[in-house]
């Protein structure tokens, strides 16, 4: 049975383990120059983030257009200070009221216990249904619906 995790940080702490170090925060779990990576993303959506500050911006855009359920880690596999790792949620468009029930495969490198990579690997199709389509899925995250 895989474990489940109600916050992103539990979920990033169990699947990295003592590769972080203690930290207040999830943005906290981050070195300040990260670079956030999703190369399935769909237009309108970003496909890359530099930096802890742009990072925080995404976050604060992305929590009022989807409602997360709980996370469930599937396979971990490390290698050195990098590690890949599954996992799946559940959840909600706030705005459309379709699921969001997304697969995740992540490939994260740590540096000094503090994540400095992270490439995010997820089906664009699961969002867009859940945010109502590509035109609306970038209007919302960009404060426009």
């Amino acid at each position: 049975m895989a474990d489940k995790f109600d916050s992103f940080s539990d979920l990033l702490r169990a699947a990295l383990g003592d590769r972080l170090a203690p930290a207040d925060s999830l943005l906290g779990l981050f070195t300040d120059d990260v670079i956030f990576e999703f190369p399935y993303a769909p237009d309108g959506l970003p496909k890359r983030l530099d930096g802890k500050a742009a990072l925080a911006a995404h976050l604060e855009k992305l929590g009022p257009l989807l409602i997360f359920g709980p996370m469930e880690l599937g396979s971990v596999h490390a290698a050195g200070d990098t590690v890949v790792f599954e996992f799946s949620c559940s959840g909600a468009g706030v705005n459309t009221g379709a699921p969001y029930n997304q697969k995740y495969i992540s490939v994260v490198t740590v540096r000094e216990g503090r994540i400095a990579h992270y490439r995010d690997y997820w089906n664009p199709l699961v969002v867009l249904t859940a945010l109502g389509g590509t035109e609306a899925a970038a209007a919302a995250y960009e404060g426009t619906a």
